[in-house]
């Protein structure tokens, strides 16, 4: 790997202050130059979930970059001191990503969804660049026991961009244990891009992204499976927040005895 410049830390965290287009222009550099990205996305939800869960959080920071997915990240940045100049969302990426491979013939392999959406998803890609060398894709439901397997098929379809459309904790586990094996450049987990490509949800518009409030138009969507986990982990993050603050933040009288 290159050299990379100093990186903030966010609840412990280290994070890569990178905007969506030196995202691209890093990923894009490791496929010529023959080295491997491992690329972890972290939004409210997960940093909230990488304190209860160990493999979670060991495969998210043994990431070469791990970027802010979630604007919420960002506005806690911006409170707490630091720095991340934007938000670098999974989908936007996967989408510069494939126009770029499309444009310079890298070829890719996609792996997530079930069978049906990633079909559909694949038509719709195909459509929208038709030129995109897509050198291998299966579903994202399969056992652990599977993993070498899918990493060598991977490996021998010569991919050099591989996305993964699964939830987490899979695709960080997935890539902490296999990314390297698979041989691909740029290993990317863009978690329901899959199912937004294909039509079966729908992407909150672009001022809801603004507002923060993607997850608000999701649960909208699907108010049975993701109200409760949404309420919980905002509100989790909400805490973390406030209490790390609060940590930053001297006491009047710790202050005053400084004087």
């Amino acid at each position: 790997m290159t050299p990379r410049p100093s990186r903030p830390s966010l609840f412990g965290v280290t994070l890569d202050a990178l905007t969506m287009d030196e995202t691209v222009q890093r990923c894009l550099d490791a496929v010529r130059r023959g080295e491997q990205i491992e690329i972890g996305m972290v939004n409210a939800a997960k940093l909230v979930n990488m304190r209860h869960d160990p493999r979670l959080a060991a495969a998210v920071s043994g990431c070469d970059l791990v970027l802010a997915d979630g604007q919420a990240v960002v506005w806690a940045g911006r409170v707490l001191g630091v720095r991340l100049p934007e938000r670098v969302a999974g989908i936007d990426l996967f989408m510069r990503l494939l126009a770029a491979a499309e444009t310079e013939d890298v070829p890719v392999y996609l792996i997530g969804a079930r069978q049906d959406v990633l079909d559909l998803m694949l038509r719709r890609i195909a459509e929208q660049f038709p030129a995109l060398r897509v050198v291998g894709s299966r579903n994202g439901y399969f056992d652990d026991s599977d993993q070498p397997a899918i990493a060598d098929g991977v490996a021998e379809s010569g991919a050099r961009l591989l996305f993964l459309g699964m939830t987490s904790p899979k695709k960080e586990i997935f890539t902490a244990g296999y990314g390297k094996r698979t041989g691909a450049h740029v290993v990317h987990g863009v978690g329901g891009s899959f199912d937004i490509l294909a039509g079966v949800t729908k992407r909150a518009p672009l001022v809801w992204q603004r507002m923060g409030l993607e997850w608000f138009y999701r649960t909208l969507q699907e108010p049975r499976r993701l109200g409760k986990r949404y309420l919980t982990t905002n509100t989790a993050f909400l805490l973390m927040t406030v209490r790390e603050l609060v940590r930053r933040t001297p006491s009047a009288g710790s202050a005053n005895r400084s004087h």
